[in-house]
Parts: structure tokens; C-alpha cells; sequence
């Protein structure tokens, strides 16, 4: 009675029959007796196409094209009108597209005719360069207007991918455009390379300048460094030994210092056990080693001054003598430098002023020889363009007849003469043939013949003469070699007969 069917992730069911006034979408959903269910996939399709379409100035080209197309699906989260809109477009896709999936080719053409039919009335509104410099901005509008169509089958571009442009075989506009930037790009390296070379030559020499004076400063400054610290040496070793003389002056100074108060002590208790007998002699004695003991620690004192003194002397003397010696070893060396980097400097301008000349003589000889090459070339341009246009207008004139247009231009170029002059070259002393011609019907046609070509123009009178001139020319190329004219200039009599 009723079957439950599941569609996969990238699947949806399509109902239709009883019960369902319309086409009813669902993912999963019961089938009842009387009622059609299929399965149709809404995964995203690629379509890979070359666009074949001709700009504003009717220069053909091939657009190749990658558009990843599929059906417009509900969004999680998206609000009720949203959805509901997605819902139509998905039911719309389901009704147009789903049942020509079998037949992926009918997809095919017809998302192609969508894309080819709005990429060629796009192209045909812009010129080659603003589709070459705008990609962006073309395959925008392209993307635009090929979703716009796309809306009314409920489908959507999820991606498009528009390649570079591609020549039509016969109008090879971008590989000339590219052999054109190929050679700008080589003359502009030549200027580039001349210039990085004169550059390199002068910066060579302004490093080589910069290192003399850098090394002949850093052994002035070595030099210096030395001996000042050479003096500063010899002043801190005579600090040092003064501070040592002191020190052991101190140390002794301590030394009678306790003996004194030793013999003091000793003096005492023997004052003590001999007070009444020996106070007087001792107390002199007591007094005579006080002011030994300030007679040997002044002593002492004056010896230490007069080292300090001395030491002190013989190294502020010694460190002004090599202060002297150094300043004016410096100056000496200072000045051959100076004298040395004004030579370098000196030479260095002189080359650098030649460099220049030279540079300037070769670039005024290259900047000629490209002006003529350009002017040369832009004629051989215009020539080209002059010969094209004329042989275009000859031919529409000429209701697109290829052939009268070669016979026309043969005998423009005076191929017919010139082949007339070669045949007569070739039969010079023979007894040719000879046969008369009439190209009018004596005095009274003349007349009226010149009657017309006045009304006519000049142009009218030269094609005439032209035309006048054949059938004696042609009778004797085709006796000459059995060639006949062809048909659309007209018969040759007959033998015996003249026209």
C-alpha cells in the first residue's frame, strides 16, 4: 500500500499523484498507491565551453569558459521569505531540469546558448582592449547577466572560471600584441643594462675611494688607542705601587703602634709593683716613646709623600711626552691621507665625466636608431592598413567576387602588359599574325562616345580605355599560348572574325 523512501545528501524526491495538487520536494516521505516518486540530484555541474564571439571593432576571438552550475538550495538558518523563495526556485529546477539529467547533453546546450548568447552581446559592445585590460570587470558582467537567465530555471553559478583570451586561427591579434611587448620589453632590457653598467663602473669606483679612507682612518684611530692606553697602563701601575707603599707604611705604623702600647702595659704593671721607686722614670720613659713614636710615624708619612710625589712625576711626564709624540704622528698621517683621497677623488670626477659622455653618445645613437625603426615600421603599418582597406572596398565593390578582384588587380599592377612585353620579347623577328580591331563605329560613335565619358567622369574614361585594350591583348595571348579569357569578361571570336 505505501513504500518509504530516502533520498541521499545530494539528493531530493519529486512526488507527484494523488493527494499533491502540485509537485511536492521532501527528503525522506511515505509513497502511497497512485503517486510517482523520483529521485533527482542537485549536485553542482561543470561546463566547460570556448566562447567564439567578435569585439566593437570586429576582431573574432575564443572566450574559454569553466562555469560550475546547480540548483538553488534551502539555506539552514535563513529566514522565512528567503526560504520560501529557495523552495520555488528548487521546485521551478525540479519541473525544467531535473528530468533532462538523462540526457546531459541537453543540459549542455542549453546552459552553452545562455552563456554564448549573452558573452557575444557583451563582447560586441566593448572593444579588444577593454576586454583584455578588464577581465575582471567582463567576466562580472558576464557572470551578471547569464544569472539572470539562469533565475528563470531555477539554477545558479556556484563558480566561473573565464580563462585568457585565445586568437581564432587567421586573426592572430594577441600574439602580435605579445611579439610587440616581447620587443618593447628587449629594447627597454638593452637600455636597462647599459645604464646598470655605467652605474656599477662609477659605484665600483666610490667603493673603492670610500675603503682607502675607511682604512687609512681605522689605522689612524688603531694607532691612537694604542698608545693612550699604553699611558694609562703606566698611570694605573704607578697607582698601584703607591697604594702599596702606603699600605706597608700603614701596616708598620700598627705594628709600633702595638708595641708601644705593649711596652705601655708592661711599663704599667711594673709602675704598679714599683710605684713609689721608679714613677718619675718611668713616666719619662713613657714620654720619651710617645714622641718617638710620632717622630718615626712622621718619618713615615714624609717617605710616603715623597714616593707618591716621584712616581706620580715620572708618569704624568712620560704620558704628556707620548700624547706629543702621538698627536703629531697622527697629524703627519692625517694629512698624507687627506692629500691621497683628494688625487682619488679627483680621478674618480674625471672618469665619471668621461663614463658620462659616453653613455650619453651611445644612448642619443640608440634613441635614433629606435626612431627610425619605429617610423619605418609605422609606414610599413600604414601601407599595410592603406592596401587592406582598398582590396576590401574592391571587393564589396565587386559583390564579393574574389576572382574579378585577382583579374582586376592584375591588371591594375600592369601584369597584363608586362606578360603582353614578354610574348613580344619572345616572338621579336617571327611574322606574327596581325589583326584589326575596331573599337568604335567611326566618326559619328566617336562623337557620341565622347559625349558620354564627359557625362561619365574621368574615372568611367580610364576603365574604358582599359576595357578597350583586352580583346586586342587577349586575341594574342591566347594565339600566343592558347589561354582564354574567363567567361564573365566575355568570348573571343571566332577564326576569321573580329569584334
Amino acid at each position: 500500500m505505501a513504500t518509504f523512501r530516502v533520498a541521499d545528501a545530494s539528493e531530493y524526491l519529486a512526488i507527484t499523484g494523488w493527494g499533491i495538487d502540485d509537485v511536492k520536494l521532501a527528503k525522506k516521505a511515505w509513497v502511497f498507491v497512485g503517486q510517482q516518486c523520483k529521485k533527482f540530484s542537485i549536485s553542482p555541474v561543470n561546463y566547460e565551453f570556448e566562447v567564439h564571439a567578435m569585439s566593437a571593432e570586429k576582431l573574432p576571438f575564443i572566450l574559454p569558459a569553466v562555469f560550475t552550475i546547480g540548483p538553488k538550495i534551502t539555506a539552514t538558518g535563513a529566514e522565512a521569505s528567503d526560504k520560501r523563495d529557495l523552495e520555488a526556485q528548487l521546485l521551478l529546477y525540479a519541473k525544467l531540469i531535473a528530468p533532462l539529467h538523462r540526457s546531459r547533453s541537453h543540459v549542455h546546450e542549453l546552459v552553452k546558448g545562455i552563456i554564448e548568447g549573452e558573452t557575444r552581446v557583451l563582447a560586441a559592445d566593448l572593444t579588444m582592449e577593454e576586454i583584455f585590460k578588464g577581465t575582471k570587470t567582463f567576466k562580472e558582467k558576464v557572470f551578471n547577466r547569464v544569472q539572470l537567465e539562469l533565475n528563470q530555471f531555477g539554477l545558479v553559478i556556484y563558480n566561473a572560471n573565464v580563462k585568457q583570451l585565445v586568437d581564432v586561427p587567421g586573426h592572430e591579434y594577441f600574439s602580435y600584441l605579445g611579439q610587440k611587448t616581447q620587443q618593447d620589453a628587449a629594447n627597454q632590457a638593452k637600455v636597462d643594462v647599459a645604464e646598470a653598467r655605467m652605474k656599477g663602473e662609477v659605484g665600483a669606483k666610490e667603493r673603492e675611494g670610500l675603503t682607502r679612507q675607511n682604512a687609512a682612518k681605522v689605522d689612524a684611530e688603531t694607532k691612537v688607542l694604542s698608545v693612550r692606553q699604553q699611558g694609562q697602563g703606566l698611570k694605573e701601575e704607578a697607582k698601584v705601587k703607591a697604594e702599596v707603599q702606603v699600605f706597608e707604611n700603614a701596616r708598620e705604623a700598627d705594628i709600633a703602634a702595638a708595641k708601644a702600647e705593649l711596652a705601655m702595659k708592661k711599663a704599667g704593671f711594673d709602675k704598679q709593683a714599683k710605684v713609689a721607686e721608679v714613677e718619675a722614670a718611668k713616666a719619662v720613659a713613657i714620654r720619651e716613646a710617645e714622641l718617638q713614636m710620632e717622630v718615626e710615624r712622621k718619618n713615615a708619612m714624609r717617605q710616603t709623600e715623597k714616593l707618591k710625589a716621584e712616581q706620580l712625576s715620572k708618569a704624568t711626564v712620560q704620558y704628556e711626552t707620548q700624547v706629543q709624540e702621538s698627536n703629531a704622528l697622527f697629524y703627519s698621517r692625517q694629512k698624507a691621507a687627506e692629500a691621497a683621497l683628494f688625487e682619488q677623488m679627483r680621478t674618480a670626477e674625471a672618469r665619471k665625466a668621461q663614463a658620462d659622455a659616453q653613455f650619453f653618445e651611445q644612448k642619443m645613437a640608440e634613441d635614433a636608431k629606435l626612431y627610425a625603426k619605429q617610423k619605418e615600421a609605422e609606414s610599413l603599418a600604414l601601407l599595410g592598413r592603406a592596401k587592406t582597406e582598398y582590396a576590401a572596398s574592391m571587393l564589396q565593390a565587386l559583390g564579393g567576387n574574389y576572382y574579378a578582384l585577382r583579374d582586376y588587380l592584375m591588371i591594375d599592377g600592369g601584369m597584363y602588359t608586362e606578360m603582353a612585353s614578354i610574348n613580344a620579347g619572345a616572338v621579336n623577328g617571327m611574322q606574327p599574325k596581325i589583326s584589326i580591331w575596331s573599337n568604335g563605329a567611326g566618326a559619328d560613335g566617336a562623337a557620341a562616345n565622347a559625349g558620354k565619358e564627359a557625362a561619365g567622369g574621368s574615372a568611367l574614361q580610364q576603365v574604358a580605355g582599359v576595357y578597350k585594350m583586352l580583346p586586342p591583348l587577349l586575341s594574342t595571348v591566347h594565339e600566343q599560348t592558347g589561354m582564354l579569357p574567363p567567361a564573365w569578361m566575355g568570348a573571343l571570336p571566332k577564326d576569321g572574325a573580329a569584334n
